[in-house]
């Protein structure tokens, strides 16, 4: 710096107000130092001062890993409220939430406000898998933040899972009821994993006591200590994968901006944004509340949770073991495995990875959604309606025959991708992984809103 420089010349205006703000003037050696390095070092480092320039495009992410982070922040904003009113206890948790509803100013509100993020964030982190999943960002130096991504994909549905069952009204004592049974399924084992997630045979005191703990207490470390280390791990990768590497021939080296303001203004209006959807989806459309819950009187149908409908779904054309067990364990070990596979293109950054792996996607979403309404149909009217290979086991001609039919349709499939557009492995893996995900969306839906009494095929405005 020259002599005749003051300090502050050739800052921008951003950084000498973030200095005087946050900072003000630090003595060398004082304890005021030593503590602007520690804060500097666990909470600064989780943001670069440089960010380039196009991962900050709001079409390359949709700044969906912030909104999850704001809708977390929601929940347990609202959660800390709720606690305040909730009796955890067969007879007093639907009358507490009542009473807070009718009685406590703004409760209904912040108890919607809890319901629309409860349920947004399943969505999001979803969509958030899928968009690190589409732009290849779980290789390379990325591989264990995607296992740190699953594993909070768990915590949300854990969350879910364990709040849903709170309210004691009929549709979730039900449902937790429904959920809870499909465990009964698991081999060996099943009876006693019953038994621990229930606390007993049946779902009572013990059952919303173990949830509330659970839903207020384990889950949430587990949420914040994963989302710390995901986004530490994010800054040691080098942040976002670029859409556009500068590695790749004939590309130059993205221009670089300031984090603040370019980056965290469009961070906190995406934040504030948010929020306002959640307060209107939450005003116009409060959470409801039905009757208490009655063990001694099941709706028809007993659905699960929306986000668990895709397995129920699955329990109506499979084998209880091959629905419950085979096949999710079958895809958690291939999520699992998959950021560790060889592949023989290194392609990551843009969306679909090239043009012929968003061909390819298109083709794939376009077979699944054909595929999965015929298949639904099929065996609604015709494999279970009928003697579908009479005599033998179930667990044969409902089991192992259909499954090894699905693994034969999918390699099928992943061989003809690689024939006919001449694909590299992540594009044809690319491909199988977006017909999956579109045939278990419909499976959902057909389970949420094409499931009448009986869990017959019906149309929604029949049910």
């Amino acid at each position: 710096m020259p002599k005749d420089q003051k300090p502050d010349q050739g800052r921008s205006l951003a950084a000498r107000i973030w200095s005087s703000v946050f900072r003000g003037p630090v003595i060398p050696g004082s304890d005021r130092d030593r503590k602007w390095i520690v804060f500097n070092t666990l909470v600064l480092h989780l943001r670069p001062i440089r960010v380039p320039a196009s991962t900050i495009r709001y079409s390359h992410t949709f700044g969906l890993g912030g909104i999850s982070l704001t809708l977390v922040a929601l929940l347990m904003g609202t959660g800390a409220l709720l606690m305040l009113a909730y009796e955890p206890s067969p007879g007093g948790a639907h009358a507490s939430i009542l009473s807070l509803e009718i009685g406590v100013l703004f409760g209904r509100l912040v108890r919607s406000v809890h319901y629309w993020s409860a349920n947004l964030v399943v969505v999001v982190v979803l969509l958030h898998l899928l968009r690190v999943f589409l732009t290849g960002a779980y290789r390379g130096p990325r591989q264990f933040n995607w296992i740190v991504g699953l594993s909070l994909l768990g915590c949300v549905l854990a969350s879910n899972f364990t709040g849903y069952l709170l309210p004691w009204d009929q549709r979730s004592y039900w449902a937790i009821t429904i959920v809870t049974g499909m465990v009964e399924y698991v081999p060996v084992a099943g009876d006693w994993l019953q038994r621990v997630i229930r606390g007993g045979a049946e779902i009572g005191t013990s059952t919303i006591i173990t949830f509330y703990t659970l839903h207020t207490t384990l889950v949430p470390v587990g949420l914040i200590v994963l989302m710390a280390l995901h986004f530490w791990r994010v800054r040691k990768a080098g942040g976002v994968v670029r859409p556009d590497p500068p590695d790749e021939p004939g590309a130059s080296r993205p221009d670089h901006v300031l984090f603040l303001p370019n980056l965290l203004v469009r961070e906190v209006a995406a934040a504030l944004t948010l929020v306002a959807v959640v307060l209107v989806l939450a005003i116009a459309f409060p959470a409801t509340l039905g009757d208490p819950a009655n063990p001694g009187m099941s709706p028809n149908p007993a659905k699960a949770p929306w986000y668990f409908m895709g397995f129920q779904e699955l329990l109506l054309h499979f084998d209880p073991v091959f629905a419950v067990v085979v096949i999710p364990l079958v895809v958690a070990v291939a999520l699992v495995m998959l950021p560790y596979l060889r592949h023989d293109a290194d392609l990551e950054g843009r969306w679909f990875l090239s043009d012929t792996g968003r061909r390819t996607a298109i083709a794939a979403a376009a077979v699944g959604l054909v595929a999965a309404p015929v298949w639904i149909v099929i065996d609604e009217y015709l494999v279970h309606s009928g003697d579908w290979l009479a005599g033998i086991p179930p667990v044969l001609s409902y089991g192992v025959v259909p499954g090894a039919i699905l693994l034969g349709g999918v390699t099928g499939f992943y061989f003809f991708v690689k024939r006919r557009y001449g694909t590299a492995d992540i594009e044809s893996i690319q491909a199988v992984f977006v017909l999956l995900v579109v045939v278990f969306a419909i499976l959902t839906l057909t389970g949420v809103w094409f499931r009448g009494t009986g869990m017959v095929l019906t149309w929604p405005w029949n049910t």
